[in-house]
């Protein structure tokens, strides 16, 4: 039942409109909907009184479909859609077993073609919905059916293994995924134990029983997949972006867990089609929370109703009512704290920037003497710490999911993780004018370890001049993935290796006297899970090993930042000059 109002709230705030709303009368039925296999699925529909043939808005949800009819549906109403909300597969009302890894694509064809067939729909669908009711929408519009329209998906990524169970350096989101199934499948009548404690569970194996009673398909698909293999392929939106021909607006939130796969979705059929649109905004998975930290100002809220009403109108009314003429990106850009439209992801002018790893071989913590800096020095000696998963280093806000009453999400003073002596901490000189960082960041680092595999991590941080220092996003690579996802491949003991660290996308300006920081350690816990440094299997491993790290910034191997900074000056200015 939370995870319902973790969607509810991710539109309310910026859609709703302003003054006493009118609403339209309806008449709401339940009705059931019939799958391939003979499951039934139950829904509710929600039809204007006296409407004749409509187009419909499709809402499929595991969160519990209810009685009432959310505001934000009410909208669609009120507009003169048909709204049809459905139970998933094994949820609530809904028959059948629920097995979210693999039931959406045919449940989701199956419903689509069911409504199109009844004598109060005219045939056209769009899909509205955040977190798991976007990802449904993604999988639905993979079969390219020729009666969903158009979708509107929220935070909801474009692929199983990076965005939902694993990271894009292959360490699992390992709090999120427990938490997640601590609040949504636990066995009735059992009561889990409190997220402190079962994210500690040893072998990871086990964790799904001690936090639902029982084995789930979901986290046992995911130990005996821990690489990106067939299975993750065979499942993946990202590997089917090809097939989506359906027009896509999606939105995303630089502190939400899946910003990377919606703004890789976009970029991809962004390769092929001129419609799809994308808003990325200074959020959480729950985009109606603020922030304890930060305040990003009133123009941090969009009217994101309009713009959906827009979208279905055009889509799916015969009118066709023309669509916003502006750019297809629109992204609020962090420190200036102001929205700018572009035409793509991620932004051509954008320059590629190094910024080298250096410092006399005491970075340890932030009373140590690791700095950043655009041109590499020769002189300066490597960095060692010591990584033990017996005592990782905590998560501190960032890019997590789903409940921030358990684990806290968002922009987070990072001062007491840099106290520890396993985080090497790199800080820029002060910056002498505003400089804007917008797109993917990432770490090549030179490193070895004593370990057969060990992880890496690093964290983008803005200094303040009172010494705050701000998160704005983090990665991981476990060692063993360092040539490729599919490709896993234990470490020579004390060899130095390249690691090249995706540490995820912002946009943010730093201004003039903050510094650039750069942390780097190996671990991130529960944000990811501990890798033991064994080498053996992670899922079945109940030894813990102690790991000696070497971070080298010699001539031969430079370690570095790469941040895509953004030339000032408004992107017509900046390619009229470049003429």
């Amino acid at each position: 039942m939370r995870g319902f109002f973790i969607f509810a709230a991710v539109l309310v705030p910026w859609i709703l409109g302003s003054g006493e709303a009118t609403h339209a009368p309806f008449t709401r039925t339940e009705v059931w909907v019939p799958m391939r296999d003979g499951v039934r699925l139950s829904a509710n529909l929600h039809r204007p009184d006296g409407a004749g043939r409509l187009p419909t808005i499709l809402i499929r949800t595991p969160y519990d479909k209810g009685t009432d009819l959310h505001a934000n549906f009410q909208a669609f109403v009120d507009r003169g859609f048909n709204v049809v909300i459905q139970d998933v597969r094994g949820r609530y009302a809904s028959e059948g077993v629920f097995t979210p890894l693999t039931q959406e694509p045919n449940d989701g064809e199956d419903t689509i073609n069911w409504i199109a067939g009844q004598s109060w729909s005219d045939g056209k669908i769009g899909m509205v919905g955040g977190s798991y009711l976007g990802f449904v929408q993604w999988q639905a519009a993979v079969r390219d059916n020729p009666h969903l329209l158009a979708i509107f998906p929220v935070v909801s990524g474009d692929d199983d293994y990076r965005d939902r169970m694993y990271s894009p350096g292959g360490a699992m989101k390992w709090g999120h995924r427990l938490e997640w199934v601590a609040e949504n499948m636990v066995e009735p009548g059992y009561e889990p134990p409190p997220f402190a404690k079962f994210i500690w569970t040893l072998p990871t194996r086990q964790a799904d029983r001690l936090v639902t009673g029982r084995a789930t398909s979901l986290l046992e698909a995911a130990f005996d997949h821990p690489s990106y293999d067939s299975f993750w392929k065979s499942i993946s939106t990202r590997e089917k972006l090809k097939d989506v021909k359906t027009p896509v607006f999606s939105v995303g939130g630089w502190y939400d867990n899946y910003v990377e796969g919606d703004l890789d979705a976009f970029s991809t059929l962004h390769n092929h089609s001129a419609v799809d649109r994308i808003i990325i905004g200074p959020w959480p998975h729950n985009m109606s929370q603020t922030f304890a930290t930060m305040n990003y100002g009133p123009a941090a809220r969009l009217p994101l109703r309009r713009a959906q009403m827009q979208w279905f109108d055009h889509w799916l009314k015969d009118l066709r009512l023309p669509l916003d003429q502006s750019p297809p990106v629109k992204i609020f850009v962090m420190g200036s704290n102001q929205w700018r439209s572009e035409n793509e992801w991620p932004l051509e002018r954008a320059i590629a920037s190094r910024f080298y790893l250096d410092g006399g071989g005491h970075a340890n913590s932030l009373k140590g003497d690791g700095t950043l800096k655009p041109v590499y020095r020769k002189t300066g000696a490597d960095d060692r710490f010591v990584y033990d998963p017996r005592n990782p280093v905590p998560t501190m806000g960032g890019a997590v999911c789903c409940n921030p009453k358990v684990f806290p999400w968002g922009p987070m003073d990072q001062r007491p993780v840099e106290s520890r002596r396993d985080v090497l901490v790199y800080t820029s000189a002060p910056l002498t004018e505003d400089t804007e960082v917008t797109g993917p960041i990432s770490l090549v680092l030179y490193a070895s370890t004593s370990a057969p595999d060990t992880d890496f991590t690093g964290k983008l941080v803005d200094v303040y001049p009172d010494g705050r220092a701000i998160n704005l996003t983090d990665g991981i690579l476990r060692a063993r993935y360092r040539n490729g996802l599919d490709q896993p491949k234990l470490v020579k003991s004390t060899t130095p290796e390249k690691y090249t660290i995706d540490l995820g996308v912002t946009s943010n300006v730093f201004k003039k006297g903050h510094r650039f920081r750069l942390e780097v350690s190996s671990s991130n816990f529960p944000r990811f899970d501990r890798n033991p440094n064994t080498g053996r299997a992670i899922a079945d491993e109940t030894q813990l090993v102690k790991a000696q790290q070497t971070v080298y910034h010699s001539a031969r191997l430079r370690s570095y930042l790469l941040l895509p900074v953004v030339p000032p000056g408004r992107p017509e200015q900046i390619t009229a000059a470049a003429r």
